[in-house]
C-alpha cells in the first residue's frame, strides 16, 4: 500500500489496549486530478470501539464503502492514517498487510463468496486451512452454534438457502477470532426474514462472543441492530448516533435529504 501520510498522523500514538479495534485519523481518499478530481473521503477521523456493533450509513456516493475498504486495508488512501489496533496500515508492505488482513480482520460481503465444491464446515474453516492453522474446536463450535448452523455443516452451498449461505459467511469471518469484522451490505442480497436472521447473529456475536463489527448499510432497519450509527455525506462524518432505532435513523436520513435539497 502506497500512501502519502502527514508526519503528525504517522506519529500518532497507538490507541490504548482495549480501546479501539480500528480508527482513522484525517483519512482522505482522492480520485483523479483537476476537473476530474473526486474527493471520496475528506479528512475523516473516526474510532470503532472493541466489543461494539457500528453501522455506517449515508447516501450513494457518500464515501461509506470507501471508508470501510480503506480502514480494512482493502484499498489505499491518499492522506491521513488508518489503524487496526496499534498497527498503522500505510507502514506495512503488501506481504505484512495481507497477513494482517488474514489474521486480524474478518470480511462479510453482499456476495456470499462460498466455494460450491466445499460443504458448510469446509467453507467456514477455509481461511484457517489456507493459513495452515487448525481451528480452535471450542470456539468453532461456539461460532457455529451462535449462527445456528449445527445441523447444516455437511451441506454444500447449493443445498442451503440464501440466509444460510450468508450465515456460513458470517461464521467464516468469525472463526479465526479476528480483532474486527467488516461487513459491506451483508444483507443486501437477502429477503427481509433472512436478513433479520443474519443481523441478529451479528448482534449476538458482539454481545455473546465479544466481537467487534462494522457494517456498511443503506437500510435503517439493518442499522437499528447496531449499537451506534455513523453517518457520512460528501466524504465527511456528519453525525454519530448511539442506540439507534429504525425510526430515529430514518428521521435522520430524511433530515439530511431535506438539507441537501435546500443547500
Amino acid at each position: 500500500m502506497t500512501t502519502s501520510t502527514p508526519s503528525d498522523a504517522l506519529s500518532a500514538p497507538p490507541a490504548p489496549a482495549g480501546a479501539a479495534a480500528a480508527r482513522a485519523v484525517d483519512l482522505s481518499k482522492v480520485y483523479g486530478q483537476g476537473e476530474t478530481k473526486v474527493v471520496a473521503l475528506d479528512s475523516v477521523s473516526v474510532e470503532f470501539r472493541q466489543g461494539q456493533f457500528t453501522a455506517i450509513m449515508g447516501p450513494s456516493g457518500s464515501g461509506k464503502s470507501t471508508l470501510m475498504h480503506c480502514m480494512a486495508g482493502l484499498d489505499s488512501f491518499s492522506g491521513g492514517s488508518a489503524w487496526i489496533g496499534g498497527t498503522e496500515l500505510s507502514s506495512l508492505k503488501e506481504k505484512k498487510l495481507t497477513r494482517l488482513r488474514r489474521d486480524k480482520i474478518g470480511f462479510i460481503f453482499q456476495a456470499f463468496n462460498l466455494l460450491p465444491t466445499l460443504n458448510a464446515l469446509e467453507n467456514i474453516t477455509l481461511p484457517l486451512d489456507i493459513a495452515g492453522r487448525r481451528p480452535d474446536q471450542g470456539w468453532l463450535e461456539r461460532v457455529v452454534e451462535t449462527v445456528g448452523l449445527s445441523g447444516r455443516l455437511k451441506h454444500r452451498p447449493n443445498q442451503l438457502s440464501g440466509g444460510q449461505q450468508q450465515r456460513v459467511a458470517v461464521a467464516r469471518a468469525l472463526v479465526s477470532k479476528p480483532d474486527i469484522v467488516f461487513g459491506d451490505e451483508p444483507t443486501g442480497n437477502l429477503d427481509s426474514r433472512s436478513g433479520a436472521e443474519v443481523l441478529g447473529f451479528l448482534r449476538n456475536s458482539v454481545r455473546e462472543l465479544g466481537q467487534t463489527v462494522v457494517m456498511v448499510t443503506h437500510d435503517p432497519v439493518a442499522a437499528s441492530y447496531a449499537d451506534r450509527v455513523v453517518f457520512l455525506a460528501d466524504g465527511r462524518i456528519v453525525d454519530d448516533m448511539a442506540d439507534p432505532t429504525a425510526e430515529s435513523v430514518l428521521d435522520r436520513m430524511k433530515a439530511f435529504d431535506a438539507r441537501g435539497r435546500t443547500s
